[in-house]
């Protein structure tokens, strides 16, 4: 950076900084032990009734990505700030997409550490020299506002194609390269280490992460900053040192900057130096603090988790039932300002979001597309499978391949423009963060597309040239459906996000001053030993969620149904992620699962509290009963009224002790081994012409794969004809109990009867 700062920040100013930031995690910490308590009850809640999210995802997902993988590497011109001077570097990055800056090759082989790493959260690129004074003007605030002509770059560049690195509160990197096309490579590489050091972390499932994000939005309602914050970047301590730099930097301009002297490049330096300088010492504090205070909530919450565990219904039935009396005051206010202030803007929203996003999704599908094509027509040309090996190796690192992928990108860029209507009705400023998250999921179908494409061909590489050119192009048309329905899928997913948090804000700082005074007395309704699990401020802001949704949702289908940018109605839920190998004979979607699984029970329901006299809910979802195994024998099957009749309406005879569950099971086991007999004879058929998915059986068909016959194929045909014995049995079985049945000697009396008459 330049310019030295000791004689600014002396020890008294590094206290008073240290006391600020221990001031500001103090009033932190009640927000972050309540969302605490209720992150680990949602946790406990998950793995006891087993809840997964349900996705409905073809493409396969790449389950490991090894974090010390390089995706980037490259011989650069690097500033040194400790020297002062320009030096070679090698630098690389990382798949955990940190850069580390290392002396030289031989250096990083022999496995020394590296002389920089950097973590670029909250990073800005640049590869001008006027765009790194327009930001650096813009962050210094220059209280003599006396400007300088032809004043000298603040670093001067050794050759004409330089690369900045701006990171908020952090020491700047300069980077520079020998020709355009290098620099274009790595400024490519470094925005993609900015898009997932920014939210990555917030991705994360874990107690911990979900309560700090919920306890920073409390917090900062509490401050009266409602709405997506742009300095929620990285991981917590940096996003609580964002926190207190935001309440401290006023203080320090005010105090500093007036005794600052010289030329305005030296006293930028200077400026900066201090601001670094700052950080560095509230991030050290919070981080010791957070650290105590995540281990201080840890060993709490393990002492109530026998408390959860075992009153985890009657918890349940707690939240119900506060839910139901605050329905009474929230619900009607919430309704009416959703639909007189968001819902008419719901769909223009839409429509500016749909447009750009489906670009970038279709650049993706293109591009796949062309890379695969051009592989193919590379071997054609050589019949080499050494050129056919290292083409899927490209192809597998094509995500990765920053530069390729982004003219993709580039078609979400426009958002930020697009989106300025936003800043004035719903003061929604941070179109960034929509920008990259999309850019970030586009990222992530890609990579799934070609290593389920990987994965397809890989059973297909036998045979000659012309046969092999054949597999990829059965494969490519067969993913290239696989993902057109998954994009469809995780579109959809996008915008529903976006419109939440574009307008949940307005809607939330609305509804503030009437609904949030009247909180408190609603803890009354929560049974003492509950408090800790059960926060009345969550469940308003759930209740506030689900109204806006209701609407969101209704926008998002209306525009699959019109089919709008190929959007896709869903019709069913498939596995998630594709869990199972692409190669083993799996259940299909729709049909009945090898396990059981449970339904989950919401949490937010409409409670009637004049029906709770024992304290459960007047209509609560019920877990579905474990399925049996097949019965051994056909005595315990159902007797059916006809042949014709489906087996879900048999005839029962009170008398008669029935299994009905086995009657399904059976059936349906039945069901599964044909369709899995059906499926390998469809997928025998190469000639077969391969058309868009317009039917459930057909993209039903899209997550099965031919596979190579083993043993294991007679056991299942065998299995196939035990069934079908089984059946057989079991039809004229029926037909035994239906003749034997009274109603029916009955009947056979009075038509008897009626015929002698």
């Amino acid at each position: 950076m330049g310019g030295s700062s000791s004689s600014l920040l002396d020890a008294n100013k590094c206290n008073y900084i240290r006391g600020r930031a221990e001031a500001e995690l103090k009033n932190f910490s009640p927000h972050y032990r309540r969302q605490y308590a209720v992150a680990f009850f949602r946790q406990l809640y998950d793995e006891v009734e087993q809840q997964r999210t349900v996705q409905t995802q073809l493409l396969k997902h790449r389950q490991h990505t090894e974090p010390g993988k390089v995706l980037y590497e490259e011989v650069v011109t690097h500033y040194s700030a400790e020297l002062k001077k320009w030096k070679e570097r090698y630098v690389l990055v990382r798949a955990d997409y940190s850069l580390e800056s290392h002396e030289n090759y031989d250096t990083f082989l022999n496995g020394a550490s590296p002389k920089v790493r950097l973590l670029p959260a909250g990073g800005t690129v640049l590869t001008s020299e006027d765009q790194y004074t327009a930001l650096a003007d813009r962050f210094f605030p220059d209280p003599s506002g006396v400007s300088e002509e032809s004043a000298p770059p603040m670093v001067s560049m050794p050759d004409q194609f330089p690369v900045y690195l701006w990171q908020p509160y952090q020491k700047h990197s300069y980077f520079c390269f020998h020709s355009a096309d290098s620099q274009k490579s790595f400024a490519a590489a470094l925005r993609d280490c900015i898009r997932h050091q920014n939210h990555d972390y917030q991705k994360k499932t874990k107690c911990e992460v979900r309560a700090f994000l919920e306890a920073v939005q409390f917090y900062r309602q509490e401050k009266g900053h409602y709405g997506s914050w742009e300095m929620l970047i990285g991981k917590d301590v940096q996003v609580l040192s964002n926190l207190v730099m935001e309440e401290l930097l006023p203080s320090l301009q005010t105090e500093l900057l007036p005794k600052m002297k010289g030329k305005k490049n030296d006293r930028k330096r200077a400026w900066f130096a201090i601001v670094e300088d700052a950080y560095n010492v509230v991030k050290s504090q919070v981080s010791t603090g957070l650290a105590a205070l995540e281990e201080e909530c840890r060993a709490a919450t393990k002492q109530q988790e026998g408390i959860i565990r075992s009153d985890m219904d009657q918890i349940i039935n707690s939240k119900n039932f506060l839910t139901g009396k605050l329905k009474a005051t929230v619900s009607q206010p919430a309704v009416k300002f959703c639909m007189e202030n968001v819902q008419p803007y719901l769909s223009s929203i839409l429509e500016e979001l749909m447009g750009p996003i489906s670009s970038g999704f279709s650049e993706i599908r293109f591009l796949f597309e062309t890379e695969v094509n051009k592989m193919s027509k590379d071997y054609q040309e050589s019949s080499s499978i050494d050129n056919l090996n290292k083409g899927l190796g490209e192809l597998a690192d094509l995500p990765f391949t920053s530069l390729k992928m982004q003219p993709c990108y580039r078609k979400v860029d426009v958002l930020c423009e697009q989106l300025q209507e936003l800043r004035n009705r719903f003061k929604f400023s941070n179109t960034d963060r929509l920008v990259q998250i999309t850019q970030n999921y586009m990222q992530q179908i890609m990579d799934n597309v070609v290593h389920t494409f990987e994965q397809l061909l890989s059973n297909s590489l036998r045979g000659g040239p012309s046969q092999i050119c054949s597999a990829i192009e059965k494969v490519k048309q067969r993913v290239l459906k696989q993902y057109d329905y998954d994009s469809s899928t995780l579109r959809k997913k996008l915008f529903q996000e976006a419109l939440v948090e574009i307008t949940m804000p307005t809607m939330q700082k609305s509804l503030a001053p009437s609904c949030k005074p009247e909180l408190q007395r609603f803890e009354q309704y929560i049974f003492a030993d509950y408090t800790n699990f059960i926060q009345v401020e969550n469940v308003y802001e759930e209740m506030i969620l689900q109204t806006l949704l209701s609407e969101v949702d209704k926008v998002v289908k209306d525009a699959a149904n019109m089919k709008k940018h190929n959007l896709f109605v869903d019709s069913i839920d498939f596995p998630c992620e594709s869990q199972s190998s692409l190669t083993d004979s799996r259940t299909p979607p729709g049909s009945i699962p090898a396990s059981p699984t449970k339904h989950m029970v919401p949490p937010i329901e409409d409670a009637n509290p004049q029906a709770q006299g024992n304290g459960v809910p007047e209509s609560q979802d019920q877990p579905s009963k474990p399925e049996p195994a097949l019965p051994e024998s056909p005595e315990s099957i159902v007797p059916a009224k006809n042949d014709q009749q489906e087996p879900s309406a048999v005839g029962i005879d009170p008398g008669v002790t029935i299994n009905a569950e086995s009657l399904t099971v059976n059936m349906a086991s039945l069901d599964i081994a044909n369709e899995v007999k059906e499926e390998k004879t469809q997928e025998n058929a190469v000639h077969k012409e391969i058309q868009a998915p317009d039917n459930l059986k057909e993209i039903r068909d899209l997550i099965t794969v031919v596979r190579p016959e083993d043993p294991g194929d007679r056991e299942l045909d065998s299995h196939v004809e035990l069934l079908e014995q089984e059946e057989s049995i079991s039809k004229e079985q029926l037909r035994t109990l239906e003749s034997d049945r009274p109603e029916n000697n009955e009947a056979g009396e009075e038509s008897g009867t009626a015929s002698e008459k």
